[in-house]
């Protein structure tokens, strides 16, 4: 009698342990995201980039998270601090190939076939640190003065990772912001 509940036992025990191996597990996501890999790829990425671009520039900060900020022209506003709230004209491209993705330039969005008539496009305003914006935004904006042009280069992991929510924006896509900073409260 022992050796036939021994034998259930076994079966129920071999029984869970194969039905906990289900591939369809909801929370089996595929792997982890590997953001210090993406970030020195993108990085050296961004570097080999900056070689060969003309961008016309006053200065150039290399974030420590990796976001690369070229100031074009110096605002004589002061800096702004997590909290405040930033208004801003942008256009956003890839920096593979150039295509413009984003913009809240009217005109901009024409001349490259983005406009929808249904877009307001106003002045950009979001809070800053508030995690409203990808985070080369926040990292970017921290180092302008109001009033200041800059473009900021965001490596993927500080964009939009490897999501694929984005139309216009492949999966691990480094990014290039041409910003001008028209103020804060």
């Amino acid at each position: 009698m022992s050796i036939y509940r021994l034998s259930i036992f076994a079966f129920l025990l071999i029984a869970v342990v194969f039905a906990s191996c289900d591939s369809k597990n909801p929370y089996d996501t595929g792997p982890a995201y590997d953001y210090a890999g993406n970030l020195t790829q993108d990085s050296l990425l961004i570097l080999k980039y900056l070689e060969t671009a003309e961008i016309d520039s006053l200065y150039r900060i290399h974030t420590e998270s990796g976001v690369v900020v070229i100031v074009q022209e110096e605002g004589i506003g002061s800096r702004p601090n997590s909290g405040n709230i930033i208004y801003t004209k942008y256009t956003g491209a890839l920096m593979s190939d150039g295509s413009v993705f984003d913009t809240n330039i009217e005109q901009v969005a024409r001349d490259n076939d983005i406009y929808d008539e249904s877009r307001s496009y106003d002045l950009f305003s979001f809070v800053l640190g508030s995690g409203s914006v990808i985070p080369g935004w926040d990292r970017g904006f921290l180092r302008l003065r109001s009033g200041s042009k800059a473009k900021f280069i965001i490596p993927s992991p500080l964009a939009y990772q490897n999501s694929e929510t984005q139309t216009k924006i492949p999966a691990n896509s480094i990014l290039i912001f041409d910003v001008e900073f028209k103020g804060m409260d």
